[in-house]
């Protein structure tokens, strides 16, 4: 496997806002592909990055790519969830860390991985395979066995369905879904025909794979533990691509802000440029905002 086509968003921003000091400590939690740990790791020098990623497929790509960085770079497999034991494990504190919540292109690519519905895949989207309990059910036992109306309820929480429940009642009478086209198949019949900018199906992959790897979940903790693996002065940076994941570091960061725990820096939420999404349609939906470490204390 390798990188090939992978393209890090907002990478030039992600660097400038988070000031890399070429002795600093700096923590990838989720390295991915590896593009954005090795625009950090190549401006350090006595500097250390730590990459996390919960998907070992992942990991063996990042390796491959950071594997001439030498000592600088460290990987380890792990959930967002797990920043505050691994940075207590390797006894650092961080003057960065980085959390990107986007889907890699090797998630989204690979039709073995159930994340897409432009092939016929296995309903899978467990992004950890090699730990049962890392994740929830695997989207087959929630298309096929939940109750209508908790699926329906998925469907409209996580991936912000408004036709949560027509879609929910085509599943349940078309069952057994057999793969992720058949999905995407009865979904698609299940809405109203007209012009529409994503595919039929979009949300309803969305939120399977939320719920499968409770990335909501993930992420608060995530967003509780990140503040007291930093020095003062680090700089955290969260790039998300959906409201839910957004609203969720916005109002961690504004109660940082009050609780004088962090200073936020990006008022205004950084978005690509139309260049940048032009080039790489999957950044189209990206929000980067930044904070700034104040104080030490607050949240363990």
């Amino acid at each position: 496997m390798a990188a090939e086509g992978h393209i890090p968003v907002l990478l030039g921003e992600v660097l400038e806002w988070l000031a890399i000091r070429p002795d600093g400590t700096y923590v990838d939690a989720t390295v991915g592909l590896g593009g954005h740990a090795e625009g950090i790791a190549r401006r350090l020098g006595s500097g250390r990055l730590i990459g996390i990623d919960r998907d070992e497929a992942a990991l063996e790509v990042a390796r491959e790519r950071l594997g001439g960085l030498g000592k600088r770079v460290e990987l380890v497999q792990g959930n967002l969830s797990s920043i505050g034991e691994i940075a207590r494990r390797l006894n650092i504190r961080a003057d960065g860390v980085l959390a990107d919540l986007g889907v890699s292109s090797l998630q989204l690519d690979t039709v073995e991985r159930g994340f897409s519905f432009r092939g016929a895949g296995p309903l899978d989207m467990r992004m950890d395979r090699t730990s049962p309990e890392a994740a929830g059910p695997a989207a087959e036992e929630i298309v096929n066995r939940w109750p209508e109306r908790d699926l329906a309820d998925l469907l409209y929480r996580f991936g912000e369905e408004h036709d949560s429940r027509r879609i929910a009642r085509a599943i349940v009478r078309s069952r057994p879904i057999r793969d992720t086209a058949h999905l995407a198949t009865v979904v698609a019949g299940a809405l109203k025909r007209g012009r529409q900018k994503l595919h039929p199906a979009t949300k309803t992959f969305l939120a399977l794979r939320i719920a499968v790897n409770r990335e909501l979940e993930e992420l608060e903790q995530f967003l509780d533990q990140a503040p007291a693996t930093m020095n003062p002065g680090g700089r955290l940076v969260v790039l998300s691509y959906h409201s839910l994941e957004d609203r969720a570091v916005k109002q961690a960061f504004r109660r940082y802000g009050r609780e004088g725990v962090l200073r936020i820096l990006t008022k205004k939420v950084i978005v690509p440029s139309e260049a940048e999404r032009v080039a790489n349609p999957r950044a189209r939906s990206a929000k980067m905002r930044v904070a700034e470490r104040v104080a030490m204390g607050g949240a363990a």
